[in-house]
């Protein structure tokens, strides 16, 4: 018996040193060919995990001398996306022309792993330029449009962190991450736009209670601005708790409850100066951050110098959010297990008096990303002005105001941000693994217009055609 199992590892052994010897052979080749080795008998699996495991070492040593990385480095990983889109605005108000423009969207990331469970994550993205100052690009958008005849276009950096899984147990979970991160909330984008990234701090813990239920926690503090003449920047921080549960092989939720906080929002304003030319001295607003959005209420503009377009509330809200999933076995025209998820959220500020509220509700059907796959949904979104800090929410919900408002600070025209309430339609399919073709409609009317009654709907549509890698 000795002497069979000697020969079993003898062979299984040469196979792995064969393979490790042939150039851009992969661990994950080593790895298929000792589960080959396992279902045919010839290993069993803790003779073969012992083989993985001297594999794994003799990779990575080579994988260090050919790469020329520091024997920490563990690997690189790469990926991004490219998205192009067609966008068209339709307005129910005769005043607006309609617009219709082409745009893109690139990313590319690598991520390096590192031993001790480290991570180090770089990304780039398109952009263009955030609006009211001198900044980089926009916080809620990578989208660049195609104009200028061709002209050079912009590229910033989208994220740049250092990632610590302090404790990664089967059961427990924590990990740290700084630096500018991909979100850690988990919410739709009627709390932040999927495209912000915040800078700062985050804490993720995760612990799973047994094979059905799981407990999160996420925690942040970010910065907003960097006053040089103040000790008293601007900073937002939150706390949320998720509980995420499998009930069957047919029945998903998932609850969450979360504080949110931001202080020192006085420097938030814009202040005005005026800057004199031939033609005369002109007035001038300067903003703290990118003013890409509207909604929020504001006190009125007035003057020639000094804070203008003052917030007039704070932004402390509570947001819940639940959803459940149920998944059929089968499904007309999909392949594979069929998902329908029912979701919905609420928001109110405590800090405001009126217009403090938001919430959406939704359906979607299927789930594309596969190749084959589609899925269709329907959301309905309601969000009043001040429930929310205008600059966090999606930059592609707006609407039409005719005439400049205390909640645009004094802009007229197409204003994405708070103080809309509309539908949204999406159907998405994906004819390969890498590519998802999808269309979007967003059917909008602002909460409060301005002038009362002044026919502010909007459709707008976005066509989407997305590579990933």
């Amino acid at each position: 018996m000795k002497n069979k199992q000697l020969r079993r590892m003898i062979v299984a052994a040469g196979a792995v040193a064969l393979c490790a010897g042939v150039p851009r052979v992969s661990a994950q080749t080593v790895d298929a060919l000792l589960d080959k080795l396992v279902d045919k008998g010839i290993l069993s699996v803790t003779e073969a995990n012992d083989l993985k495991a001297d594999s794994d070492k003799g990779f990575n040593a080579a994988y260090s001398v050919k790469s020329g990385m520091p024997e920490w480095v563990m690997g690189l990983k790469f990926n991004g996306d490219m998205r192009g889109r067609y966008e068209g605005f339709f307005f129910e108000n005769e005043n607006p022309v309609d617009r219709q423009r082409f745009r893109y969207r690139a990313r590319f990331g690598v991520t390096a792993v590192i031993k001790d469970n480290f991570e180090v994550g770089l990304r780039l993205s398109s952009s263009e330029s955030g609006g009211g100052g001198t900044f980089g690009g926009d916080p809620v958008s990578g989208n660049t449009t195609f104009q200028d005849n061709g002209s050079k276009k912009f590229i910033f950096i989208d994220l740049a962190y250092g990632k610590w899984m302090a404790v990664n147990s089967p059961d427990l979970q924590a990990t740290f991450t700084i630096g500018k991160m991909e979100n850690p909330f988990v919410f739709s984008d009627m709390v932040f736009d999927g495209d912000y990234t915040p800078e700062g701090f985050a804490a993720q813990l995760a612990y799973t209670l047994n094979d059905k239920h799981a407990l999160k926690l996420n925690a942040g503090a970010f910065v907003l601005d960097e006053i040089s003449g103040s000790n008293n920047d601007p900073y937002f921080a939150g706390a949320q708790v998720r509980f995420d549960s499998t009930w069957s092989k047919k029945v998903a939720t998932s609850f969450g409850v979360a504080a949110l906080l931001i202080d020192n929002q006085e420097a938030l304003n814009a202040t005005r100066g005026s800057t004199v030319t031939a033609s005369g001295t002109n007035s001038t607003t300067t903003w703290t951050v990118p003013n890409q959005n509207g909604g929020n209420l504001r006190s009125p503009v007035s003057g020639t110098s000094g804070s203008v377009g003052n917030l007039v509330n704070h932004y402390n809200p509570f947001v819940a959010d639940a959803a459940v999933t149920y998944t059929l076995e089968k499904f007309p025209m999909y392949s594979g297990p069929f998902p329908i998820r029912l979701a919905g959220d609420y928001m109110y500020n405590t800090a405001a008096s009126h217009q403090n509220v938001g919430w959406s509700a939704g359906v979607m059907f299927g789930k594309s990303g596969k190749k084959g796959l589609w899925d269709v949904s329907y959301r309905y979104k309601y969000l009043e002005g001040d429930a929310w800090f205008e600059e966090f929410v999606d930059s592609d919900f707006g609407s039409f105001y005719q005439s400049g408002s205390l909640r645009t600070a004094g802009g007229s025209g197409y204003v994405a941000g708070t103080n809309i309430r509309g539908h949204i339609l999406k159907l998405s399919y994906s004819p390969y693994d890498a590519l998802t073709l999808s269309g979007t409609a967003f059917f909008t009317h602002a909460i409060q217009e301005n002038p009362v009654a002044s026919e502010s709907g909007t459709t707008r549509l976005q066509i989407d055609a997305s590579l990933k890698f």
